[in-house]
């Protein structure tokens, strides 16, 4: 039985479909992220499960038991806000213990649950502290004591890094990681950064315009994508939309806009026709500028831009009609290669992914 399961979840505000049917189901001790742009549905799912909204239709079920009705004071399930809503006239210790003294938690009880829990964010001996002096990431494991410290089954945390500069956010993503792996708590974590949602996540989901577009580990949305949106939004992607020229055996044969043909495998169950675009994902980091064994030459194409970017390097292309984005480590003892330059690149046909719909 899932530990929490999502079904049918769909939520509209006036003519505004919010989230659109997301039916997911989640194993205890598994952390998730609901990835996705702006506007896609990721908060809005959250604060259903959370309580703080009605779904339009769908339920929420925690156990086998189904909470859609019930308030969120009655679903034992923490939340961290984007704003961390802390309250600026109470000390550390006070907005920890907030949640207890709301549900009667005697004194002694109180106290010793309290410092644990600041002990869990490594802020011991902060209770008497205001939090208007704490740094951002303080206030962060602030808010994230206050919302273990009622013991929950499930924890909600909403953009908590999205306030912290770059280098404290990733040294806090590794320590909230390491924070929810020794609690063993159920979470799902909403970010819109994909680079959050690959470290942290066992799974991601990622949404777009409030319907669920992928499930899956973070390898398998970058090495399998579903479709399009996918295939572009995780990572950097060329994708080419190119007429299926004929089919053979086992094989599609495709044209470039150069009238040159590209011969793929042909996908399984695939219902292509002759005439018809297929949609191809082509990560750049798979394209060669020599060539190797078992590899294809792909096009020839004219180096356009190059930027530089410490490890790695950043090459636009532009050959056989279409434009390509090729990502080199600068490791690799490449020859030279300077803008201008007419060149030959390389490939596994097995890197040319066909996308779906």
């Amino acid at each position: 039985m899932p530990h929490l399961e999502l079904k049918n979840l769909t939520r509209r505000f006036g003519s505004l479909t919010a989230l659109d049917g997301l039916s997911l189901s989640i194993e205890k001790g598994e952390l998730i992220s609901l990835l996705g742009p702006s506007g896609c549905g990721k908060t809005t799912a959250i604060r259903l499960i959370a309580g703080f909204l009605e779904p339009t239709r769908g339920s929420v079920w925690v156990d086998g038991l189904d909470v859609t009705r019930l308030p969120p004071e009655q679903r034992n399930i923490g939340m961290v806000f984007q704003s961390y809503a802390l309250f600026p006239h109470l000390n550390v210790f006070e907005n920890v213990a907030f949640g207890l003294r709301a549900t009667k938690v005697s004194r002694r009880l109180i106290e010793s649950r309290v410092q644990r829990s600041l002990e869990l964010v490594n802020l011991p001996n902060y209770e008497k502290r205001p939090v208007f002096e704490l740094s951002g990431g303080e206030q962060q494991r602030v808010a994230i004591a206050r919302a273990v410290v009622i013991e929950p089954q499930i924890l909600l945390l909403d953009e908590p890094l999205s306030n912290l500069d770059a280098s404290l956010r990733e040294r806090t993503r590794k320590q909230l990681r390491e924070l929810i792996t020794s609690l063993g708590i159920t979470t799902l974590f909403v970010t819109h950064d994909q680079e959050e949602a690959f470290a942290l996540s066992d799974r991601i989901v990622l949404l777009s315009q409030g319907q669920c577009q992928q499930v899956g580990t973070a390898q398998a949305l970058y090495e399998h994508p579903a479709n399009e949106f996918v295939a572009g939004f995780i990572g950097k992607s060329n994708i080419f939309s190119l007429p299926v020229r004929a089919i053979g055996e086992d094989c599609l044969i495709l044209a470039w806009p150069s009238g040159r043909e590209l011969r793929l495998r042909s996908p399984v169950n695939s219902q292509l026709k002759v005439g018809q675009r297929c949609k191809l994902l082509l990560r750049p980091e798979r394209i060669e500028f020599e060539k190797h064994e078992g590899q294809t030459h792909l096009a020839t194409a004219k180096l356009r831009n190059h930027r530089f970017a410490g490890p790695w390097s950043e090459w636009e292309v532009e050959g056989e009609g279409v434009h390509m984005t090729i990502i080199r480590p600068n490791s690799l003892p490449d020859a030279p290669r300077t803008t201008g330059m007419t060149i030959d690149l390389w490939v596994r046909l097995d890197d040319v992914h066909i996308l779906g719909d």
